[in-house]
């Protein structure tokens, strides 16, 4: 079959751009068809009657607006190659037209340059984009283009979310109903035990992430700090200040920071011959005020959009920002659950243990921060000091990235990383320590030993699969080997071992 681009993919050869990966291609042929590649990308053929003026890049533009998806850093390259004239041209044959406007509103938003329209703007608003294909925030009417603006956030940091049919069957699923529904299935003191519990177990996963062994001090202080989560308005909670303080209560205080970084930093490891492999080259520091005062600005535009969407752009945003050397992670983890009781889904006093769930599926967790790192990659250059800093040599060519990031898949994940949580992780944790309480008073029913005897049998018997281990006899002399026994049974017919 013979297919000729269109849209998104015709602009991309026509202008040679490279580096920039497009979720959906078009092409034009005799008959419909959409294809998803091995990536996951889909590649859909229109008849001829959809097809474009083959040399017209406006035309194209207009038909990847209607039909591809949104990619703001690729559309901000596309505008740096077509003629600003032509665009002009283009909206001065209909300037009141849905996608003339819309033309005109991106074409300013992503250049900071101002066009020339002598006619008159006219016509009733328009969303900006469709609510069907994307997340969409708060409307602020824009007059020049009589456009309702309804972004998750502005020029400074505005995240893209496709409404794929994942993400919509995702967002069914009601977490409050699943809290609920765990609640009915214990009892109200095996669920509260476990939410003391959980809170530690957070914070020793967050710290586990990022390969941390916390002091008990610092362990305390990221306990409290998950315990008050919720209480202020993400704006504020997102001050430079605010934050920083929040920095150096979860860091070693040697790392400590004064506030944002101003020097270049990056991620990655140490290989044999003092070699370096970096995973990803973090914002130059000239853009992390901006950037912040950005991510403030979609914690407001997205207000009322569903929590775990919020949680997810705002978190994610915040750790491809890395705003500090360090604690940059266990804040985006924090951030996750913080936003999930601000807005309501989860009640103050508890936690979904999302941090845990990624610790024990630390590849997926991976590959969703390399799903953003690894692009940027093949697109930033930057040079080595012999102090092993770096400094990024075309900061202009990647700047959209940063400040335009599809976090689709990014809320994919934390939403079903939620989900799993309250599905997998919880159940189980409660069920054990249900069991636990149950095994503690067996055992007592055997030998009424003092409750610092009865822990560690447990522990023992937790360690060994419900066989007692002979090495620890000696710390049982008192026990006659008949008690033991019957210890051991009772122990794996309640964990259901037998």
């Amino acid at each position: 079959m013979d297919l000729k681009p269109a849209g998104s993919q015709w602009l991309k050869e026509k202008y040679n751009i490279s580096g920039y990966t497009l979720t959906h291609c078009s092409f034009i042929g005799s008959n419909n068809a959409i294809e998803i590649t091995n990536r996951g990308n889909i590649e859909q053929t229109y008849t001829k009657k959809y097809a474009p003026s083959e040399d017209m890049s406006v035309a194209h533009l207009e038909f990847s607006l209607k039909y591809d998806d949104l990619n703001l850093p690729f559309l901000g390259k596309v505008f740096e190659k077509i003629e600003r004239e032509d665009i002009e041209k283009f909206i001065e044959v209909s300037p009141s037209g849905k996608y003339a406007r819309r033309i005109g509103f991106w074409f300013e938003f992503l250049t900071g340059k101002q066009l020339k329209i002598t006619k008159p703007i006219t016509g009733n608003y328009i969303d900006l984009l469709d609510n069907n294909r994307y997340i969409t925030g708060n409307i602020i009417k824009d007059p020049r283009w009589r456009i309702n603006n309804n972004l998750l956030g502005t020029a400074a940091f505005c995240p893209v979310v496709r409404k794929t049919n994942k993400l919509k069957e995702l967002l069914k699923q009601d977490i409050t109903e699943k809290i609920e529904q765990l609640k009915t299935e214990f009892s109200s003191t095996v669920f509260y035990r476990a939410i003391n519990y959980l809170y530690s177990k957070e914070t020793k996963s967050s710290y586990e992430i990022e390969k941390e062994q916390p002091t008990p001090d610092r362990t305390e202080k990221f306990v409290t700090l998950l315990i008050q989560a919720g209480a202020e308005e993400t704006e504020k909670l997102l001050d430079e200040q605010r934050l920083t303080q929040l920095q150096n209560a979860i860091v070693d205080s040697r790392f400590a920071a004064g506030g944002f970084r101003n020097f270049q930093n990056y991620i990655g490891q140490s290989l044999p011959g003092y070699i370096d492999m970096i995973h990803y080259v973090c914002p130059p520091p000239a853009f992390v005020p901006s950037l912040m005062s950005g991510l403030v600005d979609v914690s407001n535009r997205s207000t009322g959009i569903p929590p775990e969407i919020r949680a997810a752009i705002i978190s994610f945003g915040f750790v491809f920002i890395h705003p500090f050397e360090d604690g940059n992670g266990r804040l985006h983890r924090f951030l996750i659950h913080d936003i999930l009781v601000h807005d309501g889904v989860v009640p103050k006093g508890l936690i979904i243990p999302v941090s845990a769930h990624m610790l024990n599926n630390i590849r997926q967790y991976d590959s969703i921060l390399e799903k953003y790192s690894k692009p940027l990659m093949q697109l930033i250059k930057y040079n080595k000091n012999k102090e092993g800093g770096i400094e990024v040599i075309n900061p202009q060519e990647v700047e959209p990235y940063f400040r335009f990031p599809d976090l689709t898949d990014h809320c994919v994940y934390l939403a079903e990383t939620i989900y799993a949580t309250l599905k997998e992780d919880m159940p189980e944790e409660l069920l054990f320590i249900q069991r636990y309480d149950e095994v503690k008073r067996a055992l007592q029913d055997v030998v009424d030993m003092p409750d610092r005897d009865i822990n560690l049998m447990i522990l023992f018997l937790h360690q060994n699969k419900g066989i007692f281990p002979k090495r620890r006899r000696s710390q049982f002399s008192k026990l006659t080997d008949q008690e033991i026994e019957r210890m051991q049974t009772e122990y794996r017919k309640i964990f259901e071992l037998e």
